[in-house]
């Protein structure tokens, strides 16, 4: 990975890369980025992040990207950000000590009073 991504024209040029098999998302996403002028540099980005999100998981995004009918490796980074990230917070239920007796009323006029008053 770190030659590749030094020199990401290995991907398409590289004798190791020539008989490569990648899993079926993965292989269409390479095809459609072959056309891009910047296609082997966005293909190095997402096979880099099979050494942090393993390979089932990349698969996966890349799956996704392709049914949303894109396949740039900015959205199958977001993608696997976005499975990263954790769930929401659980709401707190507030205690009965804690409601509020009497809402706020939204009245300017309170702080005119209390600018006469200083």
């Amino acid at each position: 990975m770190p030659v590749l991504a030094r020199k990401p024209g290995a991907l398409r040029n590289g004798a190791p890369f020539k008989d490569w098999v990648l899993p079926a998302a993965m292989e269409r996403v390479r095809r459609k980025l072959a056309g891009a002028a910047d296609g082997n540099r966005q293909m190095v980005d997402i096979l880099n992040v099979v050494l942090t999100d393993g390979l089932p998981a990349v698969e996966a995004a890349c799956a996704e990207a392709l049914s949303h009918g894109v396949h740039s490796a900015d959205v199958v980074l977001n993608i696997l950000a976005r499975q990263r990230d954790p769930a929401p917070p659980a709401n707190i239920l507030t205690p009965d000590a804690l409601e509020l007796r009497h809402a706020p009323m939204a009245d300017c006029a309170r702080y005119d009073n209390l600018r006469r008053t200083i």
